[in-house]
């Protein structure tokens, strides 16, 4: 087994050299910088080569067409091309996402969850990006009940979830006047069956076999006496899966249904919307049809997963699908066992507002001990305001940052990232010298006084100033770091740094 040395240095910071490690590396970076700043091809190149020099696995999500390309060429220099995954319409790899939860440790349970937390993670996080999570508990509720109740359906009916047989049923749970009610036997030979209907008859089905043997532990009596309260009791204790066949049974014909119309059909467009768009190419054939290539734990033999499916090219459902698979990924990167596997893997996003979900904060707190090193590069702070939407924007942001102990500072018009950046690396004392004159008898006398004025380290107009490469600068690349626990100018934990956009390795 391949071991990494947590102390091993990856940049050496100031004139006294302070090392920046792989234990850094994996307490997260977020790099800022303005449009030409140099951040992609300045510090987001020098890390990115570094980390696949040492032999990082790594996730790429991209936002503009060139990334994969950019990847490309890091992978060759690093010589690490075979360790190259690029997922992409037309291309050799593709991903079964529902095929690969329902392997997940866990039981039936376990596989209706994993699926449930997946596709709401991106549905809600489409909708902070556009109008804000609701604080309203009951559409939260309410779209988990029909995720969770439409893929048990699936399941019990089918053996097996499929995005066509969610879609379908989904939709044919927001028309009431086509549910019909437990028992109705004359849906057998409509052609206006529904899928849900047709679901849950294939159900009744199975479960009325399941009865008819039930029923022979008891005599005719026992059976008489019974109300169906106490039968269903029977019927969820003793016949498998009757538990939640009762509870999907319940929530069609009566919870859901006695929804108003309305109230249906804002719960059903906020999961069949994403369902539609996974049952269009490219997303359907890459990550919903076909058999595995690959899977999230290639990273940690080393695999460069780079999902080229930029969000300039491909909109919504490149972001949507990233989304999905980063999320996926973050779930197995924490399962593994370091002590088994203690190779370091990355995640990396350009333009990173596009694909923040609300879990984000959550697994960046957990990421060093998983040794997952986070790399997110933005523009600037109100990037990321405008994608998690809501009033508590500002806050969520902010503890998001919290997390990611290293950033670095380039030129940058914008003045909330600037005047953030110099409150982050905070003030000093400096001497504050006044001097008075004086004339007595002819004779001038200066006095001095020397006070201690308190004065901000960096002031927030200098980040306009930094240099951004390019042969005018000679490709030198500058900025601030902030390291969290590390003294880098004398008692402070900044310093300047510089990239050069022709560096090797």
């Amino acid at each position: 087994m391949t071991t990494f040395n947590l102390d091993m240095p990856i940049l050496k910071i100031g004139k006294n050299q302070i090392e920046w490690t792989i234990r850094n590396s994996v307490e997260g970076l977020q790099i800022f910088g303005g449009i030409g700043s140099g951040k992609t091809s300045g510090s987001g190149r020098f890390f990115a080569l570094k980390y696949l020099s040492m032999g990082y696995g790594g996730l790429v999500l991209t936002a503009k067409h060139d990334e994969k390309d950019q990847w490309v060429e890091y992978c060759k220099i690093a010589n690490r091309e075979k360790d190259l995954i690029i997922v992409e319409p037309n291309g050799e790899h593709y991903f079964n996402f529902l095929d690969y939860e329902s392997r997940q440790k866990g039981g039936d349970i376990s596989y209706t969850q994993n699926i449930m937390q997946v596709l709401k993670t991106v549905i809600r996080a489409g909708e902070e990006k556009t109008h804000g999570k609701s604080d309203d508990a009951f559409w939260e509720y309410a779209l988990d009940m029909l995720i969770a109740n439409t893929i048990d359906l699936c399941q019990l009916a089918y053996n097996k979830i499929t995005v066509e047989a969610m879609y379908a049923i989904a939709r044919a749970a927001t028309q009431k006047n086509l549910i019909t009610p437990n028992g109705a036997e004359d849906i057998k030979e409509n052609a206006l069956m529904t899928a849900l209907n047709r679901a849950k008859q294939i159900i009744r089905q199975k479960m009325s076999e399941q009865t008819v043997r039930l029923q022979k532990d008891y005599t005719v009596h026992e059976l008489s006496k019974m109300s169906q309260e106490e039968f269903d009791a029977i019927l969820a204790d003793k016949v498998p899966k009757g538990r939640t066949y009762i509870f999907v049974e319940e929530f069609f014909t009566e919870t859901y249904a006695d929804l108003s119309e309305k109230t249906r059909s804002i719960i059903d467009f906020s999961f069949t919307g994403f369902l539609y768009r996974l049952l269009k190419d490219p997303v359907y054939s890459l990550f919903c049809n076909k058999p595995s290539t690959f899977t999230p734990e290639d990273c940690l033999n080393g695999k460069i997963i780079v999902l080229n499916l930029p969000v300039k090219m491909y909109h919504k459902v490149g972001q949507d699908i990233q989304i999905m698979f980063k999320y996926i990924w973050q779930r197995a990167m924490e399962k593994r066992n370091v002590k088994e596997n203690c190779r370091p893997v990355f995640l990396w996003a350009d333009e990173a507002q596009n694909f923040l979900h609300e879990y984000d904060s959550d697994y960046q707190a957990t990421a060093r001990s998983s040794r997952i090193a986070t790399v997110y590069i933005s523009q600037n702070i109100p990037n990321y305001y405008a994608n998690m939407g809501g009033a508590k924007a500002e806050y969520k942001v902010k503890s998001f940052l919290g997390t990611l102990a290293t950033k670095i500072f380039h030129a940058n018009a914008d003045i909330e990232t600037n005047k953030y950046a110099s409150e982050l690396i905070g003030e000093a004392y400096e001497e504050d010298i006044t001097e008075t004159n004086s004339t007595v008898d002819g004779k001038v006398t200066i006095s001095k006084a020397i006070n201690f004025k308190l004065m901000q380290l960096v002031r927030p107009e200098k980040f306009q100033t930094l240099l951004t490469g390019g042969d005018k600068n000679d490709n030198d690349v500058t900025g601030y770091i902030h390291v969290q626990g590390l003294k880098l100018k004398k008692d402070f934990g900044y310093n300047g740094v510089i990239f050069n956009q022709n560096e090797l390795i």
